[in-house]
């Protein structure tokens, strides 16, 4: 039968990349975005804002999709409001489908905030999760919007009869311009201002982040996942980690992703040394490196996440993830992540979004 997929968040790390392995794949694909791209190539753009139930309604008008990939989710201020804005997109894409009838499948992308919970609850409540993080283990005991977002799908699941996945990545490294969530381009753009200016390449996060164990997403290998589990009778109705496949220190990376840009580089230094404080004032120097060197992008902040970046890096303990359900099943995809970086630069290099 013809597939056709919608992919929400299409703009965005995840839903891009998804995309493009989607079309590869000889599906006809349909990318929703408030402002979806020019450059999606055979992905057809619709338009529309989540929260907006009319516009919502008329965007999806000609669009009959027999599966869905969310891959979108909107910062707020709370917890609370999180957990009210994010459910809310995903229900209202879903009651504006249910009438169609030709869903098939859901697709849901969340993360490791599963198992970890909002920033705030695990570093501050002093019950930290047991890793590697398993799909098995049970929901936490506060708010958190990934659940939120889950329970939307659960119930239009059960109502309009289609089947689900959910899908937990880790920190996510793709290129994408523009997202609100974007370790490997803020670890990018943040080396290339050290080797404009001589500054040393510190890393920002906590000692048991760059002593202990970690791992990381490559989007491709997410949009793998994705692919792979619409397909697979036996990942229905499940919940998958989703990860490289290797482990890593940082204290290890951190000096080959120097190495690449050619700047000095330095450890943890005793105290964390936030990204967010370090780059607060190079807006106008990212300006003149972008005049300088002829790059397409010369606003920091379409590029650089400091923010999320200190959250992944300032953990204050190890975080790696179990992949086992997903190979059981014979999802057998791997990336080696010092290689996840190292393509990403050279890519955001020859997009000339970096120097």
């Amino acid at each position: 039968m013809q597939r056709t997929a919608l992919v929400v968040g299409v703009s965005g790390i995840a839903g891009s990349h998804v995309a493009r392995q989607l079309v590869a794949d000889g599906w006809d694909v349909y990318g929703l975005a408030r402002r979806p791209q020019a450059d999606l190539g055979a992905v057809k753009p619709v338009a529309a804002d989540l929260l907006d139930t009319e516009s919502l309604k008329n965007a999806l008008a000609d669009v009959s999709p027999t599966h869905v990939f969310i891959t979108t989710w909107m910062r707020n201020a709370t917890e609370a409001e999180n957990i009210r804005v994010n459910a809310a997109m995903v229900r209202n894409l879903l009651d504006a489908l249910s009438s169609k009838k030709t869903v098939r499948h859901v697709a849901l992308v969340t993360g490791l905030k599963h198992y970890l919970g909002p920033f705030e609850a695990y570093a501050q409540s002093g019950t930290l999760p047991e890793t590697p993080l398993r799909e098995s283990q049970p929901r936490l005991p506060v708010e958190n919007f990934y659940y939120a977002q889950e329970d939307e799908v659960y119930a239009a699941a059960e109502r309009d009869r289609y089947t689900w996945t959910i899908h937990r990545p880790h920190t996510v490294i793709g290129m994408a311009v523009g997202n609100a969530m974007n370790l490997g381009t803020t670890l990018a753009v943040y080396a290339s201002i050290c080797r404009e200016t001589g500054r040393v390449f510190q890393f920002p996060g906590s000692e048991a982040q760059w002593n202990g164990l970690s791992d990381v997403t490559d989007a491709r290998m997410l949009a793998r996942q994705l692919v792979w589990a619409a397909d697979t009778d036996a990942a229905r109705n499940e919940a998958f980690n989703i990860v490289n496949g290797d482990v890593f220190r940082w204290n290890w990376l951190w000096y080959k992703l120097a190495a690449w840009f050619g700047v000095q580089a330095a450890g943890f230094s005793g105290t964390m040394q936030p990204l967010e404080t370090s780059m607060q004032n190079d807006h106008a120097l990212w300006r003149e490196i972008a005049q300088r060197h002829g790059l397409v992008e010369a606003d920091l902040d379409r590029l650089a996440s400091p923010w999320h970046t200190d959250l992944d890096l300032g953990r204050p303990i190890e975080v790696m993830t179990d992949m086992a359900k997903s190979r059981k099943l014979g999802f057998l995809s791997y990336q080696a992540t010092d290689e996840s970086f190292f393509d990403l630069f050279a890519r955001l290099r020859a997009a000339r979004l970096i120097p």
